[in-house]
């Protein structure tokens, strides 16, 4: 359990970060990245070691901490749809529905809109909807670990060039 607190905390830290309105918009391209980077400094001034970072333990760290990001980020959207009844989903419907229509898609727009209005409906008449939650989850997955793992990459680069200076 000692192993994954640094990755744990960040990415506790980088979802409570994108749950505020301005920064959720950086959350997957600069938080989760950051987070990343900064398991890898924790997990060093945790264990007191001062050697080389690899591949592998960086791109663990990485991947992990995308991870536990994506599960607070979705349990803190969930709770939140819960409590108020409303999201960023049911807000922008109406703007969607204008770009489906632009794009002439025909019945697929028509079945689109039907899926997203039967999500808000769901919404907010239980505060809860399975396919949001899923959807939520999978697509904050997918973009997380991505860019959990291009952070450890840096965080490698990073603390290692800092740790050969050091050295010398």
């Amino acid at each position: 359990m000692k192993k994954i607190f640094p990755m744990l905390i960040a990415g506790f830290g980088a979802a409570v970060l994108s749950i505020v309105p301005i920064l959720k918009g950086f959350s997957c391209c600069l938080l989760i990245p950051f987070a990343s980077v900064l398991a890898l400094f924790l997990d060093s001034k945790a264990n007191k070691t001062s050697d080389k970072i690899s591949l592998s333990k960086s791109i663990r760290y990485g991947f992990l901490t995308g991870f536990f990001a994506t599960v607070f980020i979705v349990f803190f959207d969930t709770f939140l749809t819960f409590i108020f009844r409303t999201n960023d989903l049911i807000e922008s419907i109406p703007q969607s529905e204008i770009l489906l229509n632009q794009m002439n898609l025909g019945e697929l727009t028509e079945e689109a809109m039907k899926l997203m209005k039967s999500i808000a409906a769901e919404i907010k008449t239980s505060g809860f909807s399975l396919l949001y939650t899923s959807m939520i989850f999978f697509s904050n997955f997918i973009t997380n670990s991505v860019f959990g793992i291009i952070g450890g990459l840096v965080g490698m680069g990073i603390l290692n060039k800092k740790r050969e200076n050091f050295s010398e």
